[in-house]
């Protein structure tokens, strides 16, 4: 195997990299400089956590601030191409991202980021990313992060951190390999996020606004649906306890789909007597990668045979984050997530298991109606606390009211959900990360050189799911 010439690279630290401007690598703001009465529904991006946590680029929900407010925090902005790190958390070593090349000029960064400007002389932005996406930055990182109290880094310890570069053109070459790879897996993601709204449309169409229903009193055939579907529906409403509802469905809460709510494990780094079975083991924050399509790196922990027995998923077991952020977010696990994992998959003690009283498809019903409480913020009102919220999970189970259909209509609900899963799409992706996660630290030490991998992603590029 061909190797790049020790003359190729050279060892600098991350601020020899920084372009020569004011403010190039600079923390987020003091935290009473910037809160949340100071956000506003439109105006200057603010970026957080959650918005590093897409893959590459910095996207998500954004909250903004003013303009007036961000010239305040005029040292504390980033713009297109800028790298963004998260500073604190336990898997805060992870959370790095890039403000995308047509970002609108000027985002400010929270409390808990930090950003470089990088001098596009020495480096290319996407290969500092990718340095940083590879395990021996994100080992040296987590090594070096500060523990007392939140695990973190900060702007002293980032401004120090070794980096082994190549020459411009090598950087360059490489970030093609690894961004067409990217590109690819981003593709998929993008596929998975337009049948997922089309998911939703479908399940406001039949259980919130009862559009099947409401054109067979009508007399008129229900839209976009075959007649043997269409059959499924019943033909007139009775008045239920809250409303009007198609005959024979009734009003319920979540607790008449799921029942308990089990804490999760954590479990241990490595094995032991103690916990010798390894296990997939799902956080908070892998929650919203799955149901997006995305396959993250899932970290893989050690739990004993008890906890394993009491914590493995099935197919309809709802997951919901128990704290944090994001806590409410939540995912229903069925079997195209199952598939992609070669262990038992669990849950950590970020989050909270219903196990399914009756059918997967009373199942699938829940949780949209779950999400939709979660998108429109009503969930909100289940949360304690404001430095770091806490969800009662139990209060929410049985407060948050549901429509329940009759079991032929949840199933075929069930079949159109499941069919937009798009499970080739999500296996393509993982074995696209798989390959994107073995080439770059071959790729960032000069193991593998850009025509090896070439020769690679030519085998991939007709490739489809």
């Amino acid at each position: 195997m061909a190797f790049a010439a020790e003359s190729d690279w050279r060892d600098v630290v991350l601020e020899d990299l920084a372009a020569p401007v004011r403010n190039a690598l600079v923390g987020g703001p003091f935290g009473s400089d910037l809160i949340s009465a100071d956000y506003a529904p439109f105006g200057v991006p603010v970026i957080r956590g959650e918005n590093l946590s897409l893959g590459r680029w910095v996207d998500g929900e954004f909250v903004f601030v003013s303009s007036a407010k961000a010239e305040k925090l005029a040292a504390n902005t980033a713009g297109p191409l800028d790298i963004v790190f998260t500073q604190r958390g336990a898997n805060h070593f992870r959370q790095v991202a890039v403000v995308p090349p047509d970002a609108p000029a000027r985002l400010v960064i929270s409390q808990s980021q930090m950003k470089i400007t990088v001098d596009r002389r020495k480096a290319d932005p996407l290969f500092v990313y990718y340095l940083f996406r590879s395990p021996t930055q994100q080992e040296y990182l987590q090594r070096h992060a500060i523990e007392t109290g939140v695990p973190h880094t900060n702007l002293s310890i980032l401004r120090k951190t070794p980096l082994r570069v190549p020459s411009l053109s090598e950087q360059q070459s490489i970030v093609r390999i690894l961004g067409a790879l990217d590109d690819k897996i981003e593709l998929n993601r993008r596929m998975n996020e337009t049948l997922e709204a089309m998911a939703r449309a479908i399940f406001k169409s039949w259980f919130v606004d009862f559009d099947p229903v409401r054109a067979k009193v009508e007399g008129r055939q229900p839209v976009g649906m075959g007649a043997g579907t269409a059959a499924l529906f019943p033909e007139s409403f009775e008045e239920s306890g809250i409303d009007r509802l198609p005959h024979g469905w009734r009003a319920g809460s979540l607790s008449d789909l799921f029942v308990g709510a089990i804490g999760g494990a954590w479990g241990s780094d490595g094995p032991s007597a103690k916990s010798p079975l390894q296990v997939a083991c799902l956080r908070g924050i892998d929650l919203a990668d799955l149901d997006r399509g995305d396959v993250p790196t899932v970290p893989r922990r050690f739990l004993s045979h008890e906890q394993v027995d009491m914590r493995s998923l099935s197919p309809g077991d709802l997951l919901i984050e128990g704290s944090g952020s994001n806590c409410g977010r939540s995912l229903l696990l069925h079997s195209g997530i199952s598939s992609l994992f070669d262990v038992p998959l669990c849950y950590s003690n970020f989050v909270k298991r219903l196990v399914p009283k009756a059918s997967l498809g009373q199942a699938v019903i829940g949780w949209h109606f779950l999400k939709s409480a979660y998108m429109s913020g009503d969930v909100a009102s289940y949360r304690t606390g404001t430095a770091f919220p806490n969800l009662d999970v139990e209060g929410l189970v049985t407060g948050l009211a549901v429509v329940i259909p009759s079991q032929p209509v949840a199933d075929k609900f069930a079949e159109l959900f499941l069919a937009t899963r798009a499970t080739a799409l999500w296996k393509q992706s993982r074995t696209l990360a798989d390959l994107r996660d073995t080439l770059l630290p071959k790729l960032l030490s000069g193991e593998v050189r850009v025509k090896q991998a070439e020769k690679t992603l030519t085998a991939l590029a007709t490739a489809s799911p």
